[in-house]
């Protein structure tokens, strides 16, 4: 559905996107991860066809954006960082706009603008200009403009940018109820969407790919993977139980918590010391408020392939 190869993208004497591959197939709900900075923006700008790239290309249902522009946008609906429109115009304007540059004609037309309207929420602001609505109802209305034709693969740059948690949720739960008939793709760097909606994630920095893998398949090379954190219920016993959290088969380290009281204790590389501490914390009975087993930690992951100087 969406093939890059090769992309270069270079701005003076500042390389954006270096040597850059990676393909996404139908279904997908691909997370693009990286720092400010990384080219994930000029990347999505290539595929959409805004940009040309220095050199390498990029595909949409096999249609060069390069080559066959045309064939290519018509099979995608691209969400642009800022989600840019005409200030003065109305959501029902700017979308009746919208409808006309995609040649939506009759009953069709009427149809996938209503439908558009009513899973994006904007009936109460539809006839107010969009200089005049928040910046989470502005977010709406230029993704409302991505999905208006059904395009079958969907480019979105920070697609929930400046919406509050309610808002984050319907439009998260309207990304997944689209996913099985579409190719998505998401720029973000908010590291709970990825774990919230996507089935895969990619992490460039400096333009070059780093990883790319599922989300729980990243949370395993954490070195919390397997680990197991606990909040007792009196702090002041956490030296004690620091202590024999070290001596636990399989623990190859204990960390102090954000929170009073809370503790982390670090499996050796294979090793699962759950069912061993879950034990000795019943056998010698610890005032626990909690015991929980950690996946992983995306952000920990991020932080540490972003950083490294050479590729994993």
């Amino acid at each position: 559905m969406i093939e890059v190869k090769s992309l270069n993208k270079v701005y003076g004497q500042v390389t954006a996107v270096q040597d850059l591959s990676f393909r996404v197939g139908a279904g997908e709900i691909l997370g693009f991860l990286g720092p400010n900075g990384a080219g994930k923006s000029t990347t999505m700008r290539i595929i959409a066809g805004f940009i040309a790239p220095t050199s390498g290309s990029a595909a949409v249902l096999g249609h060069d954006v390069a080559r066959e522009p045309q064939a290519a946008r018509r099979a995608l609906g691209y969400l642009p960082e800022g989600a840019p429109s005409w200030p003065e115009m109305t959501p029902r304007s700017f979308l009746g706009f919208i409808a006309d540059v995609r040649r939506l004609e009759g009953e069709h037309r009427a149809r996938r603008i209503e439908d558009t309207v009513a899973r994006l929420g904007l009936g109460p602001v539809l006839d107010q200009t969009i200089e005049t609505l928040s910046k989470g109802f502005k977010r709406r209305v230029g993704l409302a403009q991505a999905i208006l034709h059904d395009p079958p693969v969907l480019v979105l740059d920070e697609p929930t940018d400046g919406l509050d948690p309610n808002q984050k949720h319907e439009v998260r739960s309207l990304i997944r109820e689209m996913a099985p008939g579409k190719t998505i793709v998401i720029s973000t760097h908010i590291l709970e969407e990825v774990d919230a909606v996507c089935t895969r994630a990619i992490i460039i920095a400096r333009g070059r790919l780093l990883a790319d893998d599922t989300p729980a398949a990243l949370e395993e090379r954490s070195r919390y993977h397997n680990a197991v954190t606990i909040t007792l219920a009196e702090p002041a016993e956490a030296a004690r139980i620091e202590l024999a959290l070290r001596a636990v088969a399989g623990v190859a380290g204990v960390e102090a918590g954000a929170r009073p009281g809370q503790l982390t204790a670090l499996a050796e590389p294979g090793q699962q010391p759950l069912a061993a501490i879950s034990e000795l914390a019943g056998r010698d009975a610890w005032n626990l408020h909690e015991l929980r087993l950690e996946a992983g930690r995306l952000d920990e992951v991020f932080r540490s392939v972003t950083t490294s100087e050479v590729a994993p």
